[in-house]
Order: C-alpha cells, then sequence, then structure tokens
C-alpha cells in the first residue's frame, strides 16, 4: 500500500506542524488495509456525502467541492474519499494536462483536518446523511475500499462530465442501480454549461475571460438537468429531494442534513483591472498613438506585431484545442478574431515583395473584424463582451496597416 496526498495535504505538509498529520495519514492506510481484512461496520455507521462551497482564492476552488465521508464509532473509523486528487508526478503529466487527459485519482484521508482546510478558509461545508440500510452502508463501503485500491483509483478527469461532483452520484447509482431518483427540479433553468460557470466566476473576471476563450460552442446548448450536477451545489440540491427505493419500498435518500460551517460575510469584489477595463484602456492608449502615426506619417510597427501576434497565437492555440485535444473547444467562434494567420503574417509584414498583398490581407481583415462587430449579439455561440475593444483595436490598426502598406507600394513602384 503506498500514498501520494492531495493538494491540501501537501499544502498543509509544507509546514513542519503539519508533519504530524502527514504521518498520521499515512497510517490510515494501513489501518485501512488492515480492517478490510478483518471488519465490517457497525449499526452506528453513516455514510455522509460532503458539499464544501465555492472559495474565490484561486480559480480552480470557485466551483466547491464533493467528497464521502464514512463514520462508524464502534470501529475508529472517521474517513472521507475524495476523487478530486491528481499527482503532478505521473507520468506525461503535462502532456495529459495539455491534451484534457488529465488523470485524477480518488484520495483518502482523516475527517478533521479534512474538514478543518476548508472551515479555515471560511468556505460552507454541509453534510447529507444517507438512509441506508446496515447493509447498504456495507455495501457502499466495500465499493469505495475496492475503488481505492492503486489499480483502481485512477480515472480521466473531465471539468464538466467527469469530476468531483458528478462521481459523487456516480457512485450512488453504481452500487444501487436503478434504485435512486435524483431531484433535479431546481436545475430546470434553461442555461448552458458556460452559464452555469459564468454563476460561479463573479469575482474571477480574467479566469471567466479565460474558460470563454478556450471553451467552444459545446457548452453554449441549454443543459439538460442531469449535467447542472457537475457543479457540487447541484448535487447537494439533487441529493436533497432524491428518493431510493429498498425492497420495493421509497424512502428519501437523505434522512438528516448538517451545516458544518457557515461562512462569515463576503467582501470579494472583481477588482478594477478587469478585462474590460484593461482592453478599453488599450483601445484609447494604441488608438491616440495611431492618430500620431497618420499625422506623422509612420506606423509604429512593434504595436503591430505585439497585436497581431497575440491574436494569432490565440489562434493557433484554439486550433490546437479543437483538433489536438479532448478538451470542450470545438466550433469556438473566438477564431472569428483570433485568426491564426495573424502569427505568420508579422513576420512576413518586414518583407517587401509582401506588402502589396499584404495591403490586400489587411483590408479584408478590417471589414471582416466589422463584420464581427455588426453580428456580435446574434452570434449562435459566446465571445466574451471584453474582446469587444480589443476587436475594434484589431479593425483600426489592420484598416490602418492596409492603407499604410498600399502607400508604400505605390511609392515604391513610383520610384521604380
Amino acid at each position: 500500500m503506498w500514498y501520494r496526498p492531495d493538494l491540501y495535504t501537501w499544502i498543509k505538509i509544507t509546514n513542519s506542524m503539519h508533519l504530524k498529520f502527514f504521518f498520521q495519514t499515512v497510517f490510515l492506510i494501513f489501518v485501512i488495509s488492515a480492517f478490510a481484512q478483518k471488519k465490517e461496520l457497525s449499526d452506528e455507521s453513516e455514510i455522509v456525502v460532503m458539499t464544501m462551497g465555492p472559495h474565490q482564492g484561486e480559480l480552480y476552488s470557485a466551483f466547491g467541492h464533493s467528497a464521502f465521508r464514512v463514520v462508524d464509532p464502534a470501529n475508529d473509523i472517521d474517513w472521507v474519499y475524495n476523487y478530486g486528487v491528481f499527482d503532478f508526478t505521473q507520468q506525461n503529466f503535462y502532456y495529459n494536462f495539455a491534451r484534457g487527459e488529465m488523470v485524477y485519482q480518488l484520495g483518502m484521508s482523516y475527517y478533521e483536518p479534512f474538514r478543518d482546510f476548508y472551515v479555515n478558509q471560511d468556505r460552507e461545508v454541509r453534510e447529507q446523511y444517507l438512509n441506508l440500510s446496515l447493509a447498504e452502508k456495507r455495501d457502499f463501503f466495500k465499493f469505495l475500499q475496492k475503488n481505492y485500491r492503486p489499480e483502481n483509483r485512477d480515472y480521466f478527469y473531465n471539468y464538466v462530465y467527469d469530476n468531483c461532483a458528478t462521481k459523487i452520484a456516480d457512485v450512488v447509482e453504481i452500487v444501487f442501480p436503478d434504485r435512486v431518483v435524483f431531484d433535479h427540479s431546481k436545475a430546470n433553468q434553461g442555461k448552458t454549461i458556460r452559464d452555469l460557470m459564468h454563476d460561479y466566476l463573479d469575482y474571477q473576471p480574467w479566469g471567466t475571460l479565460g474558460i470563454d476563450i478556450g471553451l467552444g460552442t459545446q457548452i453554449d446548448k441549454e443543459a439538460p438537468a442531469a449535467d447542472y450536477m457537475f457543479l457540487p451545489d447541484y448535487v447537494f440540491d439533487a441529493f436533497a429531494g432524491a428518493n431510493i427505493r429498498t425492497n420495493g419500498i421509497e424512502k428519501p435518500l437523505v434522512k438528516k442534513t448538517v451545516i458544518i460551517h457557515s461562512p462569515g460575510e463576503q467582501q470579494e469584489n472583481e477588482g478594477m483591472f478587469t478585462p474590460m477595463t484593461f482592453f478599453v484602456m488599450l483601445f484609447f492608449v494604441v488608438g491616440f498613438l495611431t492618430h500620431l502615426n497618420m499625422k506623422r506619417g509612420r506606423r509604429t510597427r512593434w504595436i503591430d506585431g505585439l497585436l497581431f501576434g497575440f491574436a494569432g497565437f490565440i489562434g493557433c492555440w484554439l486550433v490546437f484545442l479543437w483538433s489536438a485535444t479532448i478538451h470542450l473547444s470545438t466550433w469556438n467562434l473566438d477564431l472569428l478574431w483570433a485568426i491564426p494567420f495573424h502569427l505568420p503574417v508579422v513576420f512576413m509584414m518586414r518583407i517587401k515583395k509582401w506588402k502589396v498583398h499584404l495591403a490586400t490581407y489587411f483590408k479584408i481583415v478590417w471589414i471582416g473584424y466589422a463584420l464581427l462587430l455588426a453580428i456580435w449579439a446574434v452570434l449562435p455561440g459566446h465571445i466574451n463582451a471584453a474582446l469587444v475593444p480589443l476587436t475594434l483595436l484589431l479593425l483600426l490598426r489592420a484598416f490602418y496597416i492596409s492603407w499604410d502598406l498600399k502607400k508604400q507600394a505605390v511609392a515604391s513602384n513610383g520610384l521604380a
């Protein structure tokens, strides 16, 4: 038996005060191994679904977290099974991450340090005690033990369809096939996956922009009610009204709910330096420089290199996400402004024989950007509104580059 601590454990053991907890967790693995061979859960045992609220400190914590808790005072058990563990040292981690083939795993911890980690961040912690018979609890626990074996604990993570939250319902349905009916009444709101993500990113404007750029129209369709359960809060709601059928008798799946910790009043805000603020300021600064360029008859070429190089790089990245990964990034409308061809064109602009052709290229580009802005509001997918001033800026510089290159080409022909 071996152990690789999850992210929150690594954070704790970096402080020497928490080394004791680390060794306790290692010892836990051996206790589990011995228990699995000799004992079963007692009548005092409980299976609990834990829901941890969002935390705006980091993007990855903004959506909350879910886990299972197994309690059995008679056997001195209070353990947490957590499907949100990943290991940086696993083979090809960064390559798999880039391709969207991220390998997560089921981790285990003692309950108290796991709970305290979220309480110390002032995050809401709720527990739902499942209404199960002793035989059902034992079946459930045996599944978790088996799933925790090294050969079983890994799974391919997907941030919408296979994550720490979706695993909660998946496990219940595997252990009790065709016996559980979840309550999705609070999920019938006609939202898309992107809308649901945005609900949790009010204070993460740059994170919102990154998600909006990177993910394609796959997440812009109205989400079925069951798909809402990629978010822990909707898992909690679905369990709260769920029923389970035991020996032909239907009963509530949750027998009681306990609020372990309620957060204080949040003072979060998105700050002044938002993408919209940044791109609006950039538009006016570069717009003023463009005005000076036109008056002086000289073009500031490094600005164009940065702007169109950036847009071209983003476009190439989006093509990679679409064609070479399993991320939800197909049919990405951001390719309408982040045009991959911009990247090689930036290097071609210094070649004199290409000036006439590039003048035509940038003429097509600024006309295209003008059309994009005209239909922005009625596009069948979503492009973040903060990109409007950036697109306006690209239009402005494309128009000026086209005019400037054409002027240079005419002057060169006149001299010839």
